[in-house]
């Protein structure tokens, strides 16, 4: 993806090591994308993802450029979740993001959930280009849509893929494709009760202990039948890959927070203070 300042969705963030501090040193939006810097330099620093339209609808697309500079640490979410709205004419509808994170980084990459209304469509693609030393948390999860007005699962299509290269090999390949088209999406043998998906990926050497942590808990955890959230993990080069599957968006949303706790150690302050 070629990046050009000054068009439609594009946007650009620069985080660098000024003086022993993060800095944000260059940050470029262009409606409907939106980019606000709450935290602009210190231990980290934070900026939050949004849109002039609340969420994107029919025709938006927007595609963001973050680049981190030997040993800078970033925080990076969004104002709320990212609303997708009907979309009767399947008009592309998107977002993509491409980051290279330099040597002794951390990236915390920590959105809202995608909230994906009855008739939208949405496709996400992510990339992040790592080098040796680098650190990244991401968190990926979406909603069943406005659940509480009946719609589950009502979307037409919905498609996010996360990529991970450290130097020059691909090292991660995550791809969730969901599709009416194969099979009622609520139904008993898909999602059936469950309203929330999430996968959480901690990579980096620094962080292969809380990795591990995450792995050890996971493997010698109990599975209660008919439980409201269950949780997977598998082992990565230097990292951990969790899923979760909750019935209640709030009973993910803290499982995601307990799971990530150590984020706030990297970062100096709590990134979900105001949140949740």
């Amino acid at each position: 993806m070629t990046f050009v300042p000054g068009t439609r969705g594009h946007g650009e963030l620069e985080v660098t090591r000024v003086d022993g501090q993060s800095a944000i040193t260059s940050v470029s939006a262009c409606s409907p994308l939106k980019i606000l810097t709450p935290r602009s330099r210190g231990l980290s620093v934070s900026a939050c993802l949004s849109s002039f339209g609340g969420g994107l609808v029919a025709g938006d697309e927007t595609h963001l450029s973050l680049s981190l500079g030997n040993g800078a640490r970033c925080s990076l979410g969004t104002q709320a979740s990212t609303k997708i709205y009907r979309n009767p004419l399947a008009r592309p509808c998107g977002q993509s993001l491409s980051a290279w994170l330099e040597a002794d980084s951390f990236l915390a990459l920590m959105p809202d959930p995608i909230q994906a209304f009855a008739g939208s469509a949405y496709r996400q693609n992510q990339q992040f280009h790592l080098a040796p030393g680098a650190n990244l948390v991401l968190v990926d999860w979406l909603t069943s849509g406005r659940a509480a007005r009946g719609e589950r699962w009502a979307f037409t299509r919905l498609q996010s893929r996360n990529e991970i290269f450290v130097g020059d090999e691909r090292s991660v390949l995550d791809s969730l494709l969901l599709d009416p088209a194969q099979g009622p999406l609520g139904g008993a043998h898909r999602l059936g009760r469950f309203n929330c998906l999430a996968l959480i990926l901690i990579m980096g050497s620094a962080l292969v202990p809380a990795a591990q942590a995450c792995l050890n808990e996971i493997s010698t955890a109990r599975v209660e039948r008919r439980s409201n959230l269950l949780v997977s993990a598998s082992p990565l080069s230097q990292g951990a890959l969790l899923r979760l599957a909750g019935e209640e968006v709030a009973v993910v949303a803290a499982e995601i927070r307990r799971r990530l706790q150590f984020v706030t150690t990297w970062l100096g302050a709590d990134p979900w203070s105001r949140k949740w």
